[in-house]
């Protein structure tokens, strides 16, 4: 079953953070796991608010992404230029319509 994280957080540091992950996505990502997709989203009325939309194939490969240490340094870099920390939603993917 696919697997969605829901990141939410709160920052004045956006450009920072969009570096960051052009770095992590420049090193590539295992080929036996990590996310699908990402989405990053800015909430339009609360400015500085982001929510970012990981997709991953399942459960199991969502949890083994974030136990690799670089998932660990990225989360820690992260949450240093939030204001406050990070909430996540774990959400397994009941259907998905394409319109």
């Amino acid at each position: 079953m696919e697997f969605i994280q829901l990141i939410e957080y709160e920052t004045d540091n956006a450009d920072e953070m969009r570096r960051m992950a052009e770095e992590w996505r420049a090193k590539g990502q295992p080929n036996d796991g990590g996310p699908t997709r990402i989405t990053v989203c800015h909430d339009r009325e609360r400015p500085g608010h982001y929510v970012t939309i990981a997709e991953f194939p399942s459960y199991e490969v969502a949890m083994a992404n974030s136990n690799r240490p670089e998932t660990h340094e990225f989360a820690t870099r992260m949450a240093e230029l939030c204001k406050a920390p990070p909430t996540f939603t774990n959400l397994d993917l009941e259907s998905r319509e394409e319109f």
